[in-house]
């Protein structure tokens, strides 16, 4: 393992009951941003899945001040992914006594997050 990756501190988030394209957004904003500025800027961002984020990306900071001798103050976000889960599927009736698919999408997070020097 190199260096990088063993300072690096990872999060993970599971089954977010929001569609990915709408925590994409969201993603991509707060990609390579310092971890403060990011905190701040979803603490009062108005969109979906921002509340799921900002708690992910303080339990992301939280797991790497559990690995000892990192500044917190230093950190980045170095990767940010967002992947999809598995659909809910229900029925919602329509006309006619016929019943339509609805898809409930689901999400997979991941975070990690580097000091600045390690994170290039």
């Amino acid at each position: 393992m190199t260096e990088a990756t063993q300072t690096a501190a990872t999060a993970k988030l599971h089954y977010v009951r929001i569609a990915p394209r709408k925590l994409r957004v969201i993603a991509n904003m707060v990609r390579g941003q310092p971890v403060a500025q990011a905190i701040n800027h979803l603490r009062f961002l108005n969109r979906a899945g921002s509340r799921e984020f900002f708690k992910l990306l303080v339990s992301a900071v939280a797991n790497a001040e559990d690995q000892g001798d990192i500044d917190v103050d230093a950190l980045v976000i170095r990767t940010v992914m967002v992947d999809q889960g598995p659909a809910l599927r229900r029925w919602r009736p329509r006309a006619h006594g016929r019943a339509t698919q609805v898809k409930k999408f689901t999400s997979h997070v991941f975070v990690e997050i580097a000091p600045a020097a390690a994170a290039n």
